[in-house]
């Protein structure tokens, strides 16, 4: 493919490994209060869902949940996060070829910009994305819907066609169907099954990304003179 102009991350799940925490936290909440899930439906179900959301789906499941569930949610899983979280593999060699090319990136979350402070700062690359990490609840636009990623192509002066994104969700892929922009699936743990059928190309490891951007491509036509010079 052609190189993008810009490439939008998610945050959870592409940029840091903060899913399973979240999961754990959102499973023992709607467990307390009547609905029994495990982590690994939680993150079946709801992986990439915007909270208010995953309350009210939960709710119609069986959980009474109180007026402010989605603040108290909230407060466990920044605990939570602060113990500590993983940084997705490969991401700083990804980010090192982009920037080598010249191409910006960005953040483009359902989370809140404190959640992103948190798990981004923690694992040392939030400054990477300083004055470029764009928040569904700061935009009062979630994926699905393509308003999010939108933005963030206007705001870095890039047209949706020339941008892409990296998912790891249903949810997120179809924002960025619906945005226009080419979108890779990240899918470590399954087939992508669920990604696929939402137009996302899919991919299972961070280090085949340079590739399929057309980075790797683009460096070996760079070499190609250089190797014919030799052989002459």
């Amino acid at each position: 493919m052609d190189r993008p102009k810009l490439v939008i991350f998610d945050c959870d799940g592409v940029l840091v490994d903060s899913e399973s925490a979240h999961s754990e936290v959102v499973a023992a909440s709607l467990t307390r209060y009547g609905l029994e899930i495990t982590p690994e439906a939680c993150m079946a179900r709801f992986v990439g869902s915007r909270m208010a959301t995953i309350g009210e789906t939960a709710t119609a499941m069986g959980a009474t949940l109180p007026d402010d569930w989605v603040k108290e949610v909230y407060a466990e899983i920044f605990v939570k996060l602060r113990d500590g979280v993983e940084m997705i593999p490969g991401i700083p060699a990804l980010l090192d070829e982009l920037d080598a090319a010249g191409i910006p990136y960005c953040v483009g979350s359902n989370g809140s910009e404190d959640k992103m402070e948190i798990t981004l700062g923690h694992i040392g690359i939030h400054d990477r994305f300083a004055g470029r990490i764009f928040s569904a609840y700061t935009l009062n636009t979630w994926k699905p819907e393509p308003g999010l990623y939108l933005h963030a192509a206007q705001a870095l002066g890039v047209a949706a066609a020339d941008s892409v994104v990296v998912e790891d969700s249903v949810t997120g892929a179809t924002a960025a169907q619906r945005a226009g922009m080419r979108c890779f699936g990240y899918a470590p743990h399954d087939d992508g099954a669920g990604l696929a059928a939402v137009g996302a190309t899919v991919f299972h490891d961070m280090a085949a990304l340079p590739g399929l951007l057309g980075l790797a491509e683009g460096d070996r036509r760079r070499e190609a003179p250089a190797q014919s010079l030799r052989s002459a």
